[in-house]
């Protein structure tokens, strides 16, 4: 058999939808061939900037001299604010609050306020320091916990509200009041910030940015130069992580980079230090969460009061979506026949804080999590009873607090099936046995769901394009507004093009990402990615396919039901051409082979003022089971196991679904135990490199983690194959960690106190946790 016809018998084309496939660059990733911004050649004459932070937290300048700096060796120019040729701002949200360089104010420890530019990178960091820079000291704000009532905020505050709150806590038979800190957390991508301009003729420049939104950085680079967008453009073949810090945090470092660059007429590389960068980009929110929850003797919550105040730094970022974010969660799984959740964005002298995996939602679920296990304590029950007796339901259990209903909820199924494949109950009277008899040692054990809403908020963001060109051998050249950070999205979106044409996925071209292909483009974020870019691309290669439809249906006379497309091949009435040839054929034709593709999601809409919308397309449910052991002398731990089951839909790429949902289980539960971010009184972060800053190792793995996804899962929406989205819901499965923490601390006085445990749950603050149920009290 030759090999044309082994193709054509081919049931199955190689790389399509619902297989698995590794990521398009692993092999690169590991050998270490994959080319970054910093691996990209110089070419001659090639620049290095480096940024000029400032050095107090809250402060008035009030002179700067830079001619020890512009004297250094190697230096070629300085920039200050008043060298930015157009808008001196880089505000996502249109507020103008956030200058590419400071000026005549700064308003947190490590604030760009100049930049050098010079031959080398190190002879432009040597420069750096020999700045002098007078400063009148202002009063700052530094711990959301020292905000008073009136402390000013950076964005417009939410409130969601439904049904008779105060009426409801004043009825119900039990009550409690409390109060929960949950850290922050530093992106602690591999490769961190960096943007290489080059300038072009006409005053076009090109910028290489490590960017999850190419089409922002474009317009915020031509706003800060003060051209058109039309002159700038961004590409992005990869980035070595983002998590949400390459958001909105790229476009200062590309506007340095491209200001100089025309400046100067020369390229411009910009790539700070780990210790630069940790301090002068955002990070995730840290919060202060004030809850009442109103609840009867069997544990049905009844009513809850949230209040979530938002460490969000000097300027507004992402603040406003990413504190309403964690208002949409603060449900989590479960219903609240009256709710009240209001948020504070409150201005701090921080660095301004940003999107991060879960943009808000994580730390609205734990502050569900908390009233549950308030509950629990409260009225003698395992917590895993109640939150299985508060899960939304049916009709009149399904509103949320933003009043969208809940249609598409499987949580209990979820939960159940995990329940019975982890041997909840039979291990759960294995560990009480355990702290019976282990005085030292004390085990956890806790399974807590997920419920993750799946689109941005910001209705405009939900749009996508994709350019779809088939050339005349066959082959396939593929791009789309996404970007890889090595969530495997080019590969997801690369089969479903594949799928469509029925050819093998090596016969389509991943190609990098560029405002120059693909204009008006979203962030890659949100869990978006697949949802939105695939969808799009499958619009353009439909587009494609009807008009080879169309043209094999006139051609050969028959009619167009006739023209079915199988792997390597397309069917026309009782004959099969090979799809190769019946390209070339079209294209002689001259049948159009190039398309466009859009897509924007349905359904969606969402009226901030009345707190009221369908903010989401659908959502997303998972569950973990941890389980860890406490050494009560010192507040050490390990997480003994974990099992996860999560759903989603149908998979498009089960290998690369399986990796998100460990990875993002695994950096989840870095934020909630070992990840945390100090600031002296000063502002300074005392936490900005990895020697003070402790990620995940690969020793902090659990010994024994089984993950899995559900079989039997499948959208209840229209999505791209019926998949589901797959970056950030798997993030809060973390939460299992801090509970089975919870958990082991409390055996301690025989499960009598609710531990209030706080995140980042070190071994200090488990430590610390233990002595206070040791001593019969609740709080610290």
């Amino acid at each position: 058999m030759n090999k044309h016809q082994a193709q054509l018998d081919r049931k199955r084309i190689s790389g399509g939808v619902a297989t698995d496939q590794r990521h398009d660059s692993a092999h690169k990733h590991v050998t270490g061939e994959a080319v970054y911004i910093d691996d990209m050649p110089e070419p001659a004459g090639t620049l290095h900037a480096c940024l000029g932070l400032s050095t107090v937290a809250h402060g008035d300048i009030l002179a700067m001299d830079l001619s020890a700096v512009r004297a250094a060796p190697g230096v070629v120019d300085v920039l200050t604010a008043s060298d930015v040729p157009g808008v001196n701002d880089l505000s996502p949200t249109g507020l103008h609050d956030e200058p590419v360089l400071a000026e005549g104010k700064v308003h947190f420890f490590g604030q760009p306020v100049f930049a050098v530019i010079a031959e080398t990178r190190e002879a432009a960091r040597r420069a750096c320091r020999l700045a002098k820079i007078d400063y009148a000291e202002l009063p700052a704000l530094i711990d959301v916990a020292d905000a008073g009532p009136d402390a000013p905020l950076v964005t417009k505050p939410l409130t969601l509200l439904r049904g008779e709150v105060e009426i409801a806590l004043g009825e119900a038979p039990r009550r409690i009041r409390g109060q929960m800190r949950v850290g922050g957390q530093d992106h602690f991508y591999l490769e961190g910030q960096i943007a290489f301009a080059m300038p072009g003729e006409d005053g076009d420049v090109l910028v290489h940015s490590s960017t999850q939104h190419p089409s922002e950085v474009q317009h915020m680079v031509a706003h800060a130069l003060g051209v058109s967008s039309h002159a700038v453009a961004i590409e992005v073949r990869r980035m070595g992580g983002g998590f949400g810090g390459k958001e909105t945090q790229a476009n200062q470092f590309a506007a340095i980079a491209a200001i100089a660059a025309k400046r100067l007429k020369r390229p411009v590389k910009i790539r700070p230090d780990r210790d630069d960068d940790m301090t002068a980009t955002g990070k995730r929110h840290d919060f202060l969460i004030d809850y009442d929850v109103g609840f009867d003797d069997e544990g049905n919550i009844l009513a809850a009061d949230f209040a979530y105040a938002a460490r969000c730094g000097f300027s507004a970022d992402l603040s406003g979506p990413v504190t309403d974010r964690a208002l949409f969660h603060c449900d989590n799984a479960y219903f609240y026949p009256a709710v009240r959740a209001v948020s504070r964005p409150l201005y701090t002298n921080t660095v301004s804080n940003t999107a991060f995996r879960g943009f808000g939602g994580p730390q609205g679920m734990v502050g569900a999590e908390r009233i549950i296990d308030e509950v629990a304590f409260a009225v003698g029950k395992d917590p895993l009873d109640i939150r299985k007796l508060n899960f939304y339901g049916g009709p009149g259990r399904d509103t949320t607090p933003y009043h969208q209903t809940v249609e598409d909820n499987v949580v209990e199924r979820i939960v159940a099936e995990l329940e019975e494949s982890a041997a909840y109950a039979r291990r759960r009277r294995e560990i009480a046995a355990f702290n019976e008899n282990s005085p030292v040692i004390k085990r956890g054990l806790a399974l807590t769901p997920v419920k993750f809403g799946i689109s941005f908020t910001a209705t405009h963001f939900n749009q996508a394009g994709a350019l779809v060109h088939v050339y005349t051998d066959g082959s396939v050249h593929l791009n789309h507004g996404g970007t890889e950070m090595g969530q495997g999205l080019y590969v997801k979106v690369a089969q479903v093009v594949a799928e469509e044409f029925q050819i093998d996925i090596d016969r389509v071209k991943i190609t990098a990402t560029t405002t120059g292909k693909v204009p008006n483009t979203s962030a890659t974020a949100a869990s978006s990615g697949s949802d939105l870019n695939g969808m799009a691309a499958q619009d353009a290669a439909r587009q494609i396919k009807t008009r080879l439809i169309d043209f094999a249906a006139d051609r050969y006379e028959v009619p167009t039901d006739q023209v079915v497309f199988l792997p390597g091949r397309v069917r026309v009435g009782n004959q099969e051409i090979a799809f190769d040839d019946l390209i070339h054929q079209a294209y002689m034709a001259r049948v159009q082979l190039s398309a466009a593709g859009f897509y924007k999601t349905p359904k969606i809409h969402w009226d901030r003022d009345k707190g009221q919308g369908h903010p989401f397309y659908y959502f997303a449910y998972g569950a973990a089971c941890a389980e860890v052991s406490v050494d009560t002398l010192t507040g050490e731990y390990m997480v003994e196991r974990v099992d996860i089951l999560h759903e989603v839909g149908r998979s498009l790429n089960p290998a690369i679904d399986l990796g998100q949902i460990e990875g993002g289980f695994i950096q989840g539960m870095g934020w909630l135990t070992t990840e945390e971010l100090v600031w002296d009184k000063k502002g300074r972060l005392a936490t900005h490199a990895p020697s003070t800053y402790k990620i995940p190792l690969a020793s902090d793995r659990p010994k024994i983690f089984n993950v899995a996804l559900a079989d039997w899962a499948e959208n209840a929406e229209p999505t791209v194959h019926r998949s589901k989205a797959v970056g950030e819901p798997p993030f809060m499965l973390g939460m299992a960690v801090l509970h089975a923490l919870s958990d082991a601390v409390a055996s301690v006085a025989g499960h009598r106190l609710c531990p209030r445990l706080d995140a980042p749950a070190t071994p200090e603050r488990v430590l610390m946790a233990v002595e206070r149920v040791r001593a019969g009290q609740a709080d610290a």
